[in-house]
């Protein structure tokens, strides 16, 4: 077992980086050898939307009144805009504006 004092955690954070590089090389190594198609294209701007929804939804349960308020502006952003990033920038903004006051 490593420590996660000292030089162990720096090990920890360099072997957690090392997994996560190679995981995203290979991805694009993976998907560099599959065609885009319409159905493949489909299919990938589909998981962008539910790996969202699969991170919010056990948040949106387990959270205070400030986090559901985020988790409803951020809904009703997605469905105005249907764009992901100006909706979780309003999210994160509603819940510290809650929690500030």
């Amino acid at each position: 077992m490593i420590a996660t004092t000292g030089a162990g955690a720096l090990l920890i954070i360099a072997c957690m980086a090392l997994v996560t590089l190679l995981v995203r090389f290979g991805g694009v190594f993976i998907m560099g050898l599959i065609p885009l198609n319409r159905r493949v294209e489909g299919f990938i701007n589909g998981m962008a939307g539910s790996v969202l929804v699969a991170v919010l939804v056990p948040i949106g349960l387990q959270a205070d009144s400030g986090g559901r308020l985020a988790l409803l502006a951020t809904a009703g952003m997605m469905f105005w805009l249907r764009r992901p990033m100006p909706a979780i920038a309003l999210g994160i903004a509603v819940a510290a504006l809650y929690r500030a006051l």
